[in-house]
């Protein structure tokens, strides 16, 4: 970490979205997660750990499906309560997806992806080289006119608070699948919120890249 670079926090000259690859669906359904998959909440703890070089293999539906739920789904049917924290009961953060096809919102009611635009934003959601060429970028995003009842002070640290949880759910997930990934919170939240589209209330907080670590080898179930 010694060796850490300190980039400046400004919109990087020239960086623009990248034309969307195959077909931009305007709802991507998701197939239902397996909930009993997976191990150990101890193990996956033990494997847990940040991957910085990834595989550009997509991932299968069916991950990316469990990936979301883990990160923000409903696990209770009564009141829609969600796999993580919320201040107030209220969800301030909503969780996006960066792939080739598209920017998406995962909507944890009906479990599934609305397009939100038609680009590939991957390289947009951070400083890194390798957060362009991972199969995958989530993008964690504060609503802040959903925190109208909370303190003006506390509302950054209870979206940072959610946004957190929610990664730490993708990390045990990825642990326990096989999967690498890396949440990072070095990101021109400016630039990225533009490219998003998204409105005034809206603010990209956090990104995490998510892929098969490179020279993982799959073995045989």
């Amino acid at each position: 970490m010694k060796d850490l670079k300190r980039l400046p926090y400004e919109q990087v000259k020239g960086l623009l979205p990248r034309p969307a690859v195959g077909s931009s669906e305007r709802i991507i359904s998701l197939p239902e997660p397996d909930r009993t998959s997976g191990m150990p909440l101890m193990g996956t703890l033990w494997l847990r750990k940040s991957t910085r070089e990834f595989d550009q293999t997509p991932l299968p539906l069916k991950q990316l499906s469990e990936l979301l739920w883990a990160a923000a789904g409903v696990n209770r049917s009564m009141g829609g309560g969600r796999t993580a924290p919320s201040p107030l009961g209220e969800t301030v953060v909503d969780v996006y997806t960066c792939l080739p096809a598209g920017a998406y919102r995962y909507d944890p009611i009906h479990h599934c992806l609305e397009l939100k635009r038609a680009a590939d934003l991957r390289s947009m959601t951070g400083y890194q080289d390798f957060v362009g060429m991972a199969p995958l970028d989530l993008v964690y995003v504060a609503n802040h006119g959903r925190m109208q009842e909370v303190p003006p002070k506390l509302r950054e640290t209870f979206a940072a608070a959610a946004a957190g949880a929610m990664a730490q759910s993708v990390y045990l997930y990825c642990a326990s699948a096989g999967l690498g990934t890396v949440v990072r919170g070095w990101l021109n939240r400016r630039q990225l919120a533009e490219h998003m589209a998204l409105n005034e209330d809206e603010e990209p907080i956090l990104s995490q890249t998510v892929g098969r670590a490179a020279g993982h080898v799959n073995t045989p179930t």
